[in-house]
């Protein structure tokens, strides 16, 4: 803006200054007038020297900034809830695929009738496959009962059933198998299909069978869906990257290959 069009700026403000000054009892009409005319001039006057279009695009960018500060802020504090919710990873209780010492660990909460948990078990077998021994995967039971009622519980309890027969290594055949086999969506007959996959990977029958009746998985299994819920999960699958720092990074739904390793390349930097 010129050095005149300043001055015209600057003058007028200062009349409306002292107009405004004047005290209510004693601002006659003529006063209220001139205040009127005085900030029409100013705004015209910023209006045109672009001053005005410059001041509420500062406001904005404040604005902006400042909405970005508290959903960050907000996120801070949505992530060291999901922290102090998440369970910590142990071996008696989880199933661990990769270095159990990999410097990250993806926790992913899985419905076995899910068909983007199918999707997203074939992608987290190359994540951890390519990792270099960095990633280590665990997985943990999120059966859906409003959309797999039955079924995806009790094939929850036939993954740990062959773990118990059969160990880690069995877990991860049956899981491998099933997701490979089955189509969804509660369309398995898993009257036929849960016996085939424990014979499949040498489990006993008979025992296997015993197990699955016994119900002695279903607290466990319960456990890991209310934790899922906990950490924040509300569909399938739902996962957790944690860093070796503890920081932790969300990952919702079956997110491509791509996504889950920018994440992991993310918590790797985490010391």
């Amino acid at each position: 803006m010129s050095m005149k069009k300043r001055s015209r700026v600057g003058a007028a403000a200062l009349v409306l200054f002292a107009a405004v000054g004047v005290r209510a009892a004693e601002r006659t009409p003529a006063d209220a007038a001139l205040v009127d005319r005085v900030k029409e001039a100013v705004i015209k006057e910023l209006r045109e020297s672009g001053m005005l279009d410059r001041a509420i695009d500062s406001a904005l960018d404040r604005y902006v900034a400042r909405q970005r500060a508290e959903a960050a802020q907000r996120e801070q504090r949505e992530a060291n809830t999901r922290t102090g919710a998440l369970r910590p990873v142990s071996k008696a209780q989880d199933h661990i695929r990769g270095n159990p010492g990999a410097p990250v660990t993806l926790i992913e909460y899985s419905d076995f009738e899910c068909p983007f948990c199918k999707r997203f078990h074939a992608t987290m077998k190359k994540v951890v496959e390519e990792s270099n021994s960095k990633v280590k995967w665990v997985y943990r039971h999120f059966p859906l009962d409003e959309l797999h009622p039955v079924k995806a519980r009790k094939e929850a309890a036939a993954s740990e059933c062959a773990a118990e027969l059969g160990g880690n290594d069995a877990f991860w055949k049956f899981a491998d198998r099933f997701f490979e086999l089955t189509p969804s969506n509660n369309k398995t007959n898993i009257d036929t299909v849960l016996p085939q996959i424990a014979r499949e990977i040498g489990l006993d029958k008979a025992r296997f069978a015993s197990c699955l009746a016994s119900g002695k998985y279903d607290r466990h299994i319960e456990e890991d869906y209310q934790n899922a819920l906990a950490t924040g999960g509300r569909g399938t699958p739902w996962s957790i990257i944690v860093s070796k720092s503890g920081k932790t990074y969300p990952l919702s739904g079956a997110q491509p290959y791509a996504a889950v390793k920018q994440l992991v390349e993310l918590a790797l930097r985490e010391k």
